[in-house]
C-alpha cells in the first residue's frame, strides 16, 4: 500500500490549518487509499535553516528522521495556511533544508485560509519553490476557506459531502502521479 506524508506547515499559536491536515488524514483512512502520517512542523520546531541537509556535518536526529519520512513517502501533501499572500517561514525552512528528498516526489498542495478565498494566493509562490527544486507538483489542489467554520479542531468537516468531493478529486491527481512515478 502506498504511503503519503502529510506536512502540516503552520507553527503559529492558534493555528487552524492543522484541522485540514487532520481532515485529510481521516478522509484517506476512510477510503483506505493509502497509509498516512502527519509530519507536524509545530512538533518538530526546527531551528532556522542554516544549511541544506546534504551539507550539514552533524545533522540532528530529528532532521534525519523528517528527511527519511519525506524520502520514503510515495507522495507528499503540504497543508499550508496563507499568511499575507505567502506561506509560513516554517515551511520555507523545510523546503530549503531538503533537496534530493523533494526531487521527482509527487506532491500536492492543500491551501487554507480563515477568509473566503481558501489560500489561493499562496499557491503560486509555493509552486515556484517546489518547481525550482524538482518536485513533481500535481495540478489538483485542495482549497479550504473559513476554516473555523468548516472544520472542527479534530478535523471533522462541517459539510462532509462537499469536503469529501473536493478531497476525492485532489487525491485522484496525487494517486495518478504516484502510480506513474512508481513505473519509472
Amino acid at each position: 500500500m502506498s504511503h503519503i506524508a502529510l506536512i502540516s506547515a503552520s507553527v503559529r499559536t492558534g493555528r487552524v490549518s492543522h484541522r485540514v491536515a487532520l481532515y485529510l488524514q481521516k478522509y484517506i483512512a476512510e477510503q483506505t487509499m493509502f497509509t498516512t502520517e502527519i509530519l507536524d512542523l509545530n512538533h518538530y520546531q526546527f531551528p532556522l535553516f542554516d544549511e541544506r541537509l546534504q551539507y550539514q556535518k552533524n545533522p540532528s536526529a530529528q532532521v534525519l528522521e523528517f528527511a527519511g519520512k519525506v524520502m520514503k513517502a510515495d507522495g507528499v501533501i503540504i497543508v499550508t495556511p496563507e499568511y499575507n499572500g505567502g506561506y509560513p517561514a516554517s515551511l520555507k525552512n523545510v523546503i530549503d533544508l531538503l533537496y534530493k528528498e523533494w526531487h521527482h516526489k509527487p506532491l500536492a498542495i492543500a491551501t487554507c485560509s480563515d477568509g473566503p478565498f481558501g489560500g489561493t494566493q499562496v499557491i503560486t509562490s509555493l509552486a515556484f519553490s517546489f518547481w525550482k527544486i524538482g518536485a513533481w507538483l500535481v495540478p489538483g489542489k485542495f482549497q479550504a476557506s473559513k476554516i473555523k467554520e468548516t472544520y472542527t479542531e479534530s478535523g471533522e468537516a462541517t459539510n462532509k459531502e462537499a469536503s469529501d468531493k473536493a478531497a476525492a478529486g485532489f487525491l485522484k491527481e496525487l494517486l495518478w502521479a504516484m502510480n506513474l512515478s512508481r513505473k519509472q
